[in-house]
């Protein structure tokens, strides 16, 4: 109540902002310098133009099916709203098509930019083997490699990077770290960002009037240190990760042909044959199916996305999970006879 009396929108560097990006650099090890913005879509577009501009080259690799924000969309071919950037696409989870690619387009290749574990393209987790792959080419070919974690960093409290141990050049936030205002931030290596620092000469310009709100900057501090705690955030992780494998263990014991993926409090049903180490795995997916779970979900008291995506908050307890999985169960046993089956 006192910040939002005292204004939200000053235009000025204030001191919840400063206290935001200490928070933010102790939490993530990639970071060294982080500014802010708006949205994750704004934070991937910054990162990306950031990087053109350092390296001088143009060309973006991406990965199919990826989603990076409202113009950064890849999934079922691309988006015609996307912005006009020069994009090379690889397929997710395969190291070396990637690096071979990425060797292929040499100093023309400005940066990579992937999500740890797929979001929207399905909660599909990177393997190790396979971000270090993208590390250790990007290096080789002065490439920067940008970790889009605006969803992925609420997996691990030092985010994936950390949890992976594998740095990479800029990375990018959003969501749950504006305590619930509007919010995106890039930071990384202090070098990349340091070009941005008004006081040297020849900085790039980064403005925003809201870039800075005193609500996002305030709301996000304290959630960052007071709510998402490294306790809370083992806690909604491990919880979620336990879900995840009730949800599989009924679609095995009632011989339902489908999976559940992801990692920690992200998960996405699909009614597939796994394993799933890639978005191609889906394409022979039936929409209805998961149509269905999505409205039957509703009528149980729970909502789900409709593309089958689950996102769990802090307030989701045992309870909560044990009323949710009773529920799939139920979902499950009703719905036998229109339901993908296994064969063997």
């Amino acid at each position: 109540m006192d910040v939002i009396q005292g204004g939200i929108m000053l235009g000025a560097p204030n001191r919840y902002e400063a206290r935001l990006a200490a928070a933010v650099v102790e939490r993530f090890p990639a970071i060294e310098r982080v500014r802010f913005c708006n949205s994750g879509t704004e934070a991937n577009i910054m990162a990306i133009s950031a990087a053109r501009a350092i390296t001088k080259r143009s060309k973006i690799l991406a990965f199919r099916e990826g989603y990076h924000g409202g113009v950064l969309t890849f999934a079922h071919g691309g988006s015609p709203l996307n912005l006009p950037f020069p994009f090379v696409f690889a397929d997710y989870n395969d190291s070396a098509g990637a690096v071979a690619l990425i060797k292929e387009q040499g100093d023309e290749l400005a940066a990579v930019i992937v999500e740890p574990m797929m979001g929207g393209g399905g909660c599909i987790p990177a393997t190790r083997e396979f971000l270090q792959a993208l590390r250790t080419a990007t290096k080789e070919t002065g490439a920067l490699l940008i970790f889009d974690e605006v969803m992925t960093s609420r997996l691990d409290y030092r985010a994936l990077h950390g949890a992976h141990e594998i740095f990479p050049d800029f990375v990018t936030l959003g969501k749950y770290i504006g305590g619930g205002a509007s919010f995106g931030a890039f930071g990384g290596r202090a070098d990349l960002v340091d070009r941005f620092d008004p006081a040297l000469p020849g900085a790039f310009s980064h403005g925003g009037t809201f870039n800075n709100n005193i609500l996002s900057m305030a709301a996000g501090f304290t959630g960052l240190t007071q709510v998402l705690t490294q306790e809370a955030s083992r806690a909604i992780n491990a919880r979620g990760d336990r879900l995840r494998e009730a949800m599989n263990v009924s679609l095995e014991r009632h011989g339902i042909e489908g999976i559940v993926i992801g990692r920690g409090s992200l998960m996405n049903l699909h009614f597939v044959r796994g394993p799933v180490d890639t978005p191609a795995r889906l394409d022979d997916a039936d929409p209805s199916v998961i149509a269905l779970w999505h409205i039957e979900m509703l009528l149980r008291g729970y909502y789900v996305t409709p593309r089958g995506m689950l996102a769990l908050s802090l307030p989701f307890g045992d309870a909560e999970l044990d009323g949710f999985a009773a529920a799939f169960d139920d979902f499950l046993s009703s719905n036998l006879k229109i339901l993908p089956r296994r064969t063997n």
